[in-house]
């Protein structure tokens, strides 16, 4: 990156902490007017940033993950010799076309299976994300379909989901219609138990997991949110940024409010409590958020709670928190890793953003998923 493209996000950054968002869209705007080539564009008058169009390496540093802790290898295999497979395939909307992968484990014979949604993170794809968060492994053991649905670069320029954008948080709109109609044609294609289908992601897709269990509540059992955000917590780059580095957090406000009335999103969240990339005190307003509104049971939850603390084996200590319902089933778990960064707990060092010495994330969202299921078909 050019000195100029630096000292130009220095600034938005130093902006956007500041509460100055109009100055750090305009500060963006001209960074990237003089990094780039020059495009003819209709003028609105509306300060506009598409991330899309940014620099790879300008969004990883200041919007995404920062480099991985250690040195890794090229994504491996990580599910042993007889394995699954691991097969290819593109879904189109009106919404736009993306491809993505799924695996099969080895003992699909037709019978009905539970579905889950993987969404990668920020440069991230989806065979690295399946290597270092060893789900398609966990998918043999417990047998799972595992989809892992592929951001392009020309829809973001870093391949994160697009959370922060107005248009891409709503059902049957831009991404969460994509990613519900892949879905959807995986539970058209295999036979799938309808009522155990679940969504999780980790950073960038976390957020946008949450997205999709908040908008499709009819087809998503559960979510699993590592190191994410609220839904709809923030609408542009600025607002992303500042919610990401505990803006929203250090003033005391909160996630958006969910209408009255709506039951609680069964939901497991695992984030590092020093993760500098996205604030931990992200993963209580997602916790917040999914609760039971005040219409429904919400007093009766937050008076059911349970504190569990343990550490891993040779690695990192634990705050498990979780949220019971009036009939004393669990509906959320928040798990607080002590130590940890931006990265998958308990995964593989094949894959990239992982951290071994955590507790083992996607085994306990497999664990915390097969508690719940939909009332019906979806």
């Amino acid at each position: 990156m050019n000195a100029r493209l630096h000292l130009g996000m220095v600034d938005a950054m130093r902006l956007t902490r500041a509460g100055h968002l109009l100055e750090a869209t305009a500060a963006i705007q001209r960074t990237l007017g003089d990094g780039l080539p020059s495009t003819k564009a209709a003028d609105t008058g509306t300060a506009h940033v598409d991330v899309g169009t940014a620099p790879g390496q300008t969004w990883r540093r200041y919007l995404l993950p920062g480099p991985p802790a250690e040195i890794i290898s090229p994504p491996g295999r990580d599910i042993g010799q007889e394995e699954g497979r691991f097969v290819t395939g593109s879904y189109s909307n009106r919404a736009g076309t993306r491809s993505y992968k799924l695996y099969i484990p080895r003992g699909y014979h037709g019978q009905p299976l539970p579905l889950v949604v993987m969404l990668h993170g920020c440069t991230q794809d989806p065979d690295d994300f399946a290597a270092g968060t060893r789900m398609n492994e966990l998918a043999e053991a417990q047998p799972c379909l595992v989809v892992y649905p592929a951001q392009t670069p020309a829809a973001n320029g870093s391949k994160c989901w697009n959370w922060f954008k107005a248009t891409d948080q709503h059902r049957e709109q831009g991404e969460p219609c994509i990613i519900a109609g892949i879905t959807r044609e995986i539970l058209a294609t295999y036979h799938v138990d309808r009522q155990k289908v679940y969504v999780a992601g980790l950073s960038a897709g976390g957020a946008m997991a949450l997205t999709m269990a908040m908008t499709y509540p009819d087809l998503y059992a559960a979510v699993g949110i590592h190191s994410g955000l609220p839904h709809g917590a923030a609408k542009d780059l600025p607002s992303a940024l500042m919610m990401m580095q505990g803006g929203a957090v250090a003033a005391g406000r909160h996630a958006p409010a969910i209408p009255g009335g709506r039951p609680a999103v069964p939901t497991i969240v695992f984030h590092g409590d020093r993760d500098t990339t996205v604030h931990p005190g992200n993963g209580d307003h997602v916790i917040a958020q999914c609760a039971p509104t005040r219409s429904g049971q919400s007093r009766q939850a937050e008076r059911r709670v349970q504190v569990e603390r343990g550490r891993v084996p040779k690695g990192h200590a634990y705050t498990r928190t979780t949220y019971q319902n009036a009939d004393g089933k669990p509906i959320m778990e928040h798990w607080l890793i002590h130590g940890a960064g931006h990265s998958w707990s308990g995964g593989s060092s094949n894959g990239s953003y992982t951290d071994p010495k955590g507790p083992d994330a996607s085994r306990e969202m497999l664990r915390f998923f097969r508690g719940h299921c939909l009332p019906g078909s979806s």
